[in-house]
């Protein structure tokens, strides 16, 4: 289970059983930080908290700031600012030198953010939630907020129309941009446009032993995973009990539209037979997946595409950009469990829009920077 699951799990629990709690929400940060915006911690009245937002930096505090927000019922944008120049800071154990804003609201407030989460995850695609963060537009209040579709559909509002144009216009922004930030979305109203992107979806084509392992790791990750083969006999629960589903094919050249692959679908075909792996290759090659790992060395993967080139099949630059085999970042991994995550781990970095390497051979800043004037404030 995701750790956004796990918190989503207790918003619901909670709310079912009218238990007061508090859900703190990173907003923006500057300089570095642990967590980014969207990282959240909810903290119920009694009990532990559950998620995390600084790795432990600041987990104290917001949980006091948390029960203030449980006796007020009133929402509260706040801010912590680690960027001292001395060793103040390193000296305090804390494990960054930056600053953050998180919005804590109270449980009315959570178990609308919980609808919103659910609905990411059971639809399977991408929403932005915007919540009013500071206001000075009548009716336009703190904690207010507006669910925006990829399509432009909403619901709620913003307690005002005109701001409620803006924002959607916002959120259909940064929906395509796959970002989250705070904006102005008019003079005098600063939101949180937070796109909540579900899980990634895996289709696992080949249901061998060392897909086990695989199917196992991506389920920790809170991914979806689909297992797919035309041998009934292996697409069990005992066999991957982690798995979300599974498609029984009688011909794998029908993989593609028999999983539903769609352009949030990362494939990895994995049979180790190599007519199978073509014919599973034949399908999702013309897909729109966004990701096709093969097993097996280079070689197999070029003479692979070279009889499809031969047999008709376009094998352009954009499909082959696509296409990673041997499937895997470089890690030198060894047997099944390794190489899932090698596996996994490439496919982060493809969604990432990242290369995979070293970070201490990154130029600049690990995370990508806010755009400026969107950064946290001081408070």
């Amino acid at each position: 289970m995701s750790e956004i699951s796990d918190v989503l799990a207790a918003i619901e629990s909670l709310s079912a059983k009218g238990e007061r709690m508090a859900l703190a929400t990173i907003v923006a940060v500057r300089g570095s930080t642990y967590r980014r915006p969207g990282a959240r911690l909810l903290v119920p009245e009694e009990g532990a908290p559950v998620g995390n937002i600084s790795g432990g930096c600041l987990e104290g505090d917001v949980t006091d700031m948390a029960r203030v927000v449980m006796e007020e019922g009133r929402a509260r944008l706040a801010g912590w600012d680690l960027t001292a120049d001395d060793d103040a800071v390193w000296g305090l154990g804390l494990g960054c030198n930056g600053a953050i804003e998180v919005f804590i609201e109270p449980a009315d407030q959570a178990a609308e953010v919980a609808g919103a989460l659910r609905t990411a995850l059971e639809e399977e695609r991408p929403i932005s939630l915007v919540t009013v963060l500071e206001s000075e537009v009548e009716g336009v209040e703190a904690g207010r907020r507006l669910v925006v579709r990829p399509d432009g559909d909403s619901e709620g509002s913003l307690g005002d129309p005109g701001v409620d144009v803006a924002a959607v216009d916002a959120a259909r922004t940064l929906l395509a941009q796959e970002r989250s930030e705070v904006r102005d979305v008019v003079e005098g109203v600063r939101a949180f446009v937070e796109v909540l992107d579900p899980p990634i979806r895996l289709v696992v084509c080949g249901a061998g032993h060392d897909a086990i392992p695989l199917v196992r790791a991506a389920s920790v990750l809170g991914w979806t995973v689909v297992v797919v083969d035309d041998r009934p006999a292996f697409l069990t629960p005992e066999r991957f009990p982690e798995a979300s589903g599974f498609v029984a094919l009688d011909d794998p050249s029908t993989a593609a539209k028999a999983a539903a692959v769609d352009e949030r679908t990362y494939v990895v075909v994995m049979t180790h037979n190599f007519l199978r792996d073509k014919e599973y290759v034949r399908s999702l090659i013309g897909s729109p997946a966004a990701y096709l790992g093969m097993l097996g060395p280079a070689a197999r993967t070029e003479r692979l595409l070279m009889e499809l080139r031969d047999e008709g099949v376009p094998v352009g630059d954009a499909e082959r950009q696509r296409i990673h085999g041997p499937a895997g970042l470089d890690l030198g991994g060894e047997g099944p469990e390794e190489i899932a995550q090698a596996i996994l781990a490439e496919i982060v970095a493809v969604k990432r829009r990242r290369s995979g390497g070293f970070l201490r051979e990154r130029p600049g800043p690990i995370h990508d920077r806010p755009r400026p004037g969107t950064e946290a404030r001081e408070r």
